[in-house]
């Protein structure tokens, strides 16, 4: 196996600033020592990846599904999905990309006076993607962000200047990404977690399909189209390079959406398979069983316990006929616990609880024996025939692990998904449709389709004559798909903001299962109030402005600049 990435912590990149342009003082980083060979440049470009994100996008954060109308934590209300969070005092997450953005800018300077362009070429084009990154996170969040293509001092007039329009910022941010891919070497030959040529152009496709819909659904067309063929010609760079596939082995059938998410180098899965099986993880966070686990209690946190799905999110499972459930006759209704569970996408048994079926966990008396499906092994299982009275009666399964952790919960060790194939798929299919008005049926066979029949072997095909035919609508099939196959990665809230639609989405009840049939007789008493479908309505109240599109620039930085400006109505 490849050599993982390890991190590396120096004593000298400690933080010393006070604005977030203020960064750690020049001096402290350019010690002629450190940059006197190929290996100083990889270990100082080492660090960048502890940038990416990792599990803490299940529990909570800007781009989580907890922020969004699928999912919410049983604890309470989640400010930034109710639309009640206010200027922050101080944001790590404005500060901090400012933070990295200076470490690629040194790195990129000390590179400019190195003799052997060939020999750092690699760490040049992670710099060079990570500025990139850094500044996307930015823009993301708040919109117009001041663009930082150097190392600056306290006197530098971008420490009093005003933030630059979110159109130059795109723009510098697929420049840097191209440089990346100029420079980076293919992922097949780069040690196991750095990023390569392909990385950069999957993340391209990221970029320019975020900016080209949000320019385009508020009403900037020219500049939508412009962006929108930036992405489908990155992603189809991607596709044609077949490097990358769908994590879909036999030995794991129907069930492969369930374990790719979980796999680890150690019996995790009934196929013994390892994580040099999934060919999918484009850009990926690397954990190990014995270098750096997860630290953190997934399976606790998922399981039956702290995180309620909508029910809006369950309707949008398609039925096996590809219908959704108000068209197909498939659809099985109510009034049993299993029914509206039966005919539909496979990979709604594999990301939720289904009722009725077993459920081992992380701990050592209710974990999995040996994936046989044994007595034994039943006997062991955490829930039973698991028949939920609580709660929106919908919960997640993804990223449960069934094997046993021993006394630590937190030492799962699976990779986390930064971008996987799968996404550069639904961004093709998306970016081309949105360019054109339309797309082709042989376009969504070499990307949409092969996430829908991934494990839906018998569903049809969604193409043009089948939307026809059946009354659909091909945009809000795409959008249907990319929000199933991404669930609980961090995209829901984000493809609402850019779509412009999460002002609709947003203020809709937070729902449960249907009180009726079955469930009226297991929710005797709900203790919650019931809509006109009879559905629990577990939260209600949520609102939307205009101006939750973007978040606010903290306090401080206004203070320290104040020719940066607070977004619009904040």
């Amino acid at each position: 196996m490849k050599k993982i990435i390890r991190n590396i912590s120096f004593a000298l990149m400690a933080l010393a600033s006070a604005s977030c342009l203020d960064l750690t003082p020049q001096d402290q980083l350019s010690d002629s020592d450190l940059w006197g060979k190929a290996g100083d440049f990889e270990s100082f470009a080492n660090v960048f990846y502890d940038w990416l994100p990792d599990f803490g996008t299940i529990y909570d954060g800007t781009h989580a599904d907890k922020r969004s109308d699928l999912l919410k934590d049983k604890g309470g209300v989640n400010l930034f999905a109710t639309g009640q969070n206010a200027v922050p005092q101080g944001d790590g997450e404005y500060t901090g990309p400012y933070n990295n953005i200076r470490r690629c800018n040194l790195l990129l300077e000390k590179a400019a006076g190195y003799g052997n362009q060939a020999e750092i070429a690699q760490y040049v084009g992670e710099a060079y993607f990570f500025r990139a990154w850094n500044h996307f996170q930015l823009m993301q969040k708040f919109g117009d962000v001041i663009i930082v293509d150097h190392t600056i001092d306290v006197d530098d007039p971008l420490m009093s200047a005003s933030r630059d329009n979110r159109g130059k910022v795109c723009d510098f941010i697929i420049e840097d990404l191209r440089k990346a891919a100029d420079l980076m070497l293919p992922t097949a030959d780069l040690a196991e977690g750095r990023i390569g040529i392909e990385g950069a152009k999957a993340f391209i496709s990221r970029v320019a399909l975020f900016e080209g819909t949000w320019q385009k659904f508020r009403g900037n067309e020219a500049r939508g189209k412009e962006l929108l063929d930036i992405a489908a010609k990155a992603a189809f760079d991607v596709i044609d390079s077949h490097k990358f596939e769908l994590f879909a082995p036999a030995a794991l059938g129907e069930s492969a959406y369930k374990y790719m998410f979980i796999l680890e180098d150690l019996q995790c899965n009934p196929a013994g398979l390892q994580k040099d099986a999934n060919k999918e993880y484009i850009i990926k966070r690397c954990f190990d069983a014995t270098l750096k686990t997860v630290g953190r209690n997934i399976t606790t946190e998922v399981l039956a316990n702290a995180q309620l799905v909508s029910a809006k999110f369950v309707e949008m499972y398609l039925c096996t006929d590809g219908l959704p459930i108000d068209k197909s006759p498939l659809f099985k209704g109510y009034e049993t616990m299993r029914g509206e569970w039966m005919n539909r996408d496979i990979r709604m048994q594999y990301t939720l609880m289904r009722p009725g079926d077993n459920f081992w966990d992380a701990s050592e008396k209710n974990s999995r024996i040996d994936w046989s499906g044994s007595e034994d092994e039943i006997r062991r299982a955490k829930y039973k025939n698991f028949t939920p009275n609580w709660g929106s009666g919908y919960f997640p399964q993804k990223w449960a692990t069934e094997r046993s952790l021993g006394t630590d919960d937190k030492n799962a060790s699976y990779d986390w998904p930064v971008l996987r194939y799968a996404e550069v798929l639904l961004n093709y299919a998306e970016a081309v449709y949105e360019r054109d008005g339309e797309i082709s049926d042989a376009d969504l066979n070499i990307s949409l389709n092969l996430t829908r029949k991934r494990v839906n072997k018998a569903m049809p095909a969604l193409s043009n004559a089948f939307v026809a035919a059946n009354g659909l609508d091909m945009r809000t099939e795409i959008r249907r798909e990319r929000t199933i196959e991404l669930f609980q990665e961090g995209f829901r809230i984000d493809d609402l903001r850019r779509w412009k639609t999460a002002e609709t989405e947003m203020p809709m009840d937070f729902c449960g299962i249907m009180h009726t049939g079955e469930w009226k007789n297991r929710w005797a008493k709900p203790g919650v109030p019931l809509n006109a479908d009879k559905r629990l309505v577990i939260e209600s109240g949520r609102v939307w402005a205009e101006r939750n599109y973007l978040h606010p620039l903290p306090i401080d930085q206004l203070q320290l600049n104040p020719n940066l400006g607070q977004n619009p109505d904040w």
